[in-house]
C-alpha cells in the first residue's frame, strides 16, 4: 500500500492492502487484461545471466548502461526484468543492504525446481529475510487477476513455492453493522494471495538479476544534464551504511520505481493527491493454533476503516484514517489494540493472540496519488510513483506489476531510435495509466458512498465532498508539490 520513500513510512514498498471485493472492485481488469498479453509476451524472451553489484562497483556496471530503475519493489524489480529480456543493459537500483533472493533461492522458472529439492515446508521459508529488511512490510494482498501475467513472465511456479496463503474470499461490514461476504471460489484465476512482502519483494527482484538486470545497493538522488546526455546521481549504500558516496551514472532512460516521493518524475512533472490517508498496521506474531481464517474482514468505523487478515508471520491488523483525524493512542501498542478491541468484527479476529507478544503500531502513507503526466523525455514512472491507489481497492500490487510491463515496453521502443515514436509510446504509456486512474475513482466514489452511517463525520464527509462526475473529471488536487 505504501511507497516505502515516504516521509512517514515505517517500512513498505509499492503495493495494496486489501480491501472489500464485494464493495470496492476495482474494475482493473478491464483495463488492463485486454492488452497485456502482447506486452508481457515481448518482455518474456532472451537469455539469463546475472550481475550481482554491491555498492563501490557503479564505474565498472554503468558503462554502455540502456536505462536505470529506480526502486526494486514489484513496479521497479518487473521493469528491470523486462527491459533485461528485451536485451537492455539494465541497473535496478536497491536501498536495502542484501541478497537479492533469501537464502540465495533462485527465482522465475528455476525456482520450481528448487523448491522441490529443499527439505523444508514452504510455509518456514518466509522466517528466511534477506538482510537489512524490516519485520514486516504492509501491502500483502494480491488479487487474482495477477495471475496470467506472472504466468506469462514465467513467474507463476516460483511464487506457488514462496509460502505465500491463499485468501479465500473476504467479509465486510460497510454500509450496515452486519457482515456480509465474497468468496472467490469462481474466480476462474483461483484466489486472492495474502503475500509475504518481503519475500515476494525479493522474488521479484532475483527474476530481474536471472534475467540480467544489475543490482546495485543505493538510492537514486536526482537526475542532471539533457535529454540525450541525462546523469542520475546515485548515493551508494552497504551494509550498516546511511549515507554512502554520491555517484553520476549516465544513463538515456530512467524507470522512476520510488514509490509515492516519485524522487526523479516530480522534477518533470506534477503529483496531485486525493486524501491525508494514513494507515497504523501491527503484526501479531503467529498464527494462533486457533487462527484458521484465511479471509479479509473489513470494518468500517467513524473515524475510518479496519481490516485484518491472516499473513505468513501472522495476523495483520490496520486502521486506515486520515493523517490529522488520527487517534494519539493508535501510537502505542497497548493503545491500538484497545482502539481494535472497541471494533464489532475485527476484534474476534484476534481471539488467540491476547497472550502474546504486543507489537508497536507502524505507520504507512495510503493516500490516493497519481503523477501528471507518468512520463516524459527520458523517464517514465511505474507503481506508486504512476499511481497510487486507497488500499479500500486492493489493486496496489497489480497496478504496480502491470505499470512495470508497460513501462519497459515504452522504454525499450524509445530505445530503438525516434524513428520508431518515442513519442507514440510515452503517450501510449500515459492514456493507459490514465484509464486505469479513471475507473479507479470511479469505483472509489461509489466504494466511498455506500457508507452513509457517519455521513457528517470528518472522515466521511470529506470523501462525499466531491461527487461524481467531479471524480471523472480528477478529484486529485495539487497538494504536494508544484513538480517543475
Amino acid at each position: 500500500m505504501t511507497g516505502g520513500d515516504d516521509a512517514v513510512v515505517a517500512g513498505g514498498c509499492d503495493a495494496g492492502v486489501p480491501g472489500c471485493d464485494a464493495v470496492a472492485a476495482s474494475g482493473y481488469d478491464s483495463v488492463a487484461a485486454s492488452g497485456y498479453d502482447s506486452v508481457a509476451a515481448d518482455c518474456n524472451a532472451g537469455a539469463p545471466g546475472c550481475y550481482t553489484v554491491t555498492a563501490g562497483g557503479y564505474d565498472a556496471v554503468a558503462a554502455g548502461c540502456d536505462a536505470v530503475v529506480a526502486g526494486a519493489g514489484p513496479a521497479g524489480s518487473v521493469a528491470a526484468l523486462c527491459l533485461a529480456r528485451a536485451g537492455r543493459r539494465v541497473l535496478l537500483l536497491d536501498p536495502r543492504p542484501g541478497d537479492p533472493r533469501p537464502g540465495g533461492r533462485p527465482a522465475g522458472p528455476a525456482a520450481k525446481s528448487a523448491a522441490a529439492d529443499s527439505e523444508r515446508p514452504p510455509r518456514d521459508l518466509p522466517r528466511d529475510r534477506p538482510r537489512g529488511a524490516g519485520p514486516y512490510r504492509i501491502g500483502e494482498t494480491l488479487p487474482p487477476a495477477a495471475r496470467p501475467l506472472l504466468r506469462d513472465l514465467g513467474l507463476l511456479d516460483g511464487l506457488g513455492a514462496d509460502g505465500h496463503l491463499p485468501c479465500t474470499g473476504t467479509e465486510a461490514a460497510w454500509g450496515s453493522g452486519e457482515l456480509y461476504g465474497r468468496g472467490n471460489v469462481l474466480d476462474p484465476h483461483g484466489p486472492d494471495w495474502h503475500l509475504d512482502r518481503v519475500r515476494f519483494d525479493a522474488f521479484l527482484r532475483g527474476a530481474a538479476v536471472e534475467a540480467g538486470a544489475r543490482l546495485v545497493c543505493g538510492v537514486a538522488v536526482r537526475r542532471t544534464g539533457r535529454p540525450g546526455e541525462w546523469q542520475l546521481v546515485v548515493r551508494e549504500r552497504g551494509e550498516g551504511q546511511e549515507r554512502g558516496e554520491e555517484r553520476e551514472v549516465p544513463c538515456p532512460w530512467v524507470v522512476d520505481a520510488t514509490g509515492r516521493r516519485a524522487v526523479i518524475a516530480r522534477h518533470s512533472a506534477m503529483r496531485l493527491r486525493q486524501d491525508r490517508l494514513v494507515a497504523a498496521y501491527a503484526v501479531l506474531p503467529g498464527p494462533a493454533p486457533a487462527d484458521q481464517d484465511l479471509r479479509t474482514l473489513v470494518e468500517a468505523a467513524p473515524d475510518g476503516w479496519w481490516y485484518t487478515a491472516r499473513v505468513p508471520a501472522g495476523r495483520l491488523v490496520a486502521h486506515l484514517t486520515d493523517r490529522d483525524l488520527a487517534d494519539p493512542r493508535l501510537r502505542t501498542a497497548t493503545g491500538f489494540l484497545e482502539r481494535a478491541a472497541r471494533t464489532r468484527h475485527v476484534r474476534t479476529r484476534l481471539d488467540g493472540y491476547a497472550a502474546g507478544p504486543r507489537p508497536e503500531p507502524r505507520w504507512a502513507p495510503a493516500h490516493g496519488q497519481r503523477l501528471a503526466p507518468p512520463a516524459g523525455p527520458g523517464w517514465v514512472a511505474a507503481g506508486d510513483a504512476a499511481l497510487a491507489c486507497d488500499p479500500l481497492s486492493s489493486q496496489g500490487i497489480l497496478t504496480a506489476l502491470h505499470t512495470g510491463v508497460r513501462a519497459a515496453r515504452a522504454v525499450d521502443r524509445c530505445l530503438r531510435g525516434p524513428d520508431r515514436g518515442d513519442e507514440d509510446a510515452l503517450a501510449e504509456y500515459r492514456a493507459f495509466v490514465d484509464g486505469v486512474a479513471a475507473r479507479y475513482l470511479t469505483h472509489h466514489a461509489r466504494a466511498y458512498a455506500d457508507e452513509q452511517r457517519w455521513s457528517s463525520a470528518p472522515f466521511w464527509a470529506r470523501r462525499r465532498s466531491v461527487g461524481l462526475v467531479d471524480t471523472l473529471s480528477g478529484a486529485f488536487t495539487q497538494g504536494i508539490d508544484a513538480g517543475r
